[in-house]
């Protein structure tokens, strides 16, 4: 299971990487290519939405077949295991959401670079009219 948490976390920190270099600021003409060749790439990621989404499910299972110990049977080392397990579930929640909300956000980033593109090649037209 960690090697999963581990890719994950690559994948995440890569996606954050990706788009603060499309949100930097730069020429358009090398903005234009970041966000071509980030779009080419974007569609093999998409697997990441499904990884993550079957993540959450995991994560899920575990947490309503877990063993509780709130009880004053419980030693004080099964109690700290029991919130650290509850701690590692919640960061990796948040992964899985970073991993999807960043995608999103790289899609709709290179789209937005399309558009604006796009508008500039029918200004571009109207000017030569």
């Amino acid at each position: 299971m960690a090697l999963q948490w581990m890719i994950l976390t690559y994948i995440v920190t890569a996606e954050a990487a990706i788009a603060f270099l499309l949100t930097l600021p730069s020429p358009k003409v090398l903005k234009y290519r970041l966000a071509g060749l980030v779009s080419l790439l974007l569609q093999p990621a998409l697997f990441i939405v499904p990884f993550a989404g079957f993540q959450l499910l995991d994560i899920y299972w575990k947490n309503e077949h877990r063993l509780m110990c709130n009880s004053e049977i419980c030693t004080a080392a099964e109690r700290d295991r029991y919130e650290k397990s509850i701690y590692k579930a919640q960061r990796n929640v948040i992964l899985c959401a970073a991993a999807c909300l960043l995608y999103w956000s790289i899609y709709r980033i290179c789209k937005y670079y399309k558009e604006i593109e796009s508008l500039e090649e029918v200004e571009r037209r109207y000017k030569e009219q």
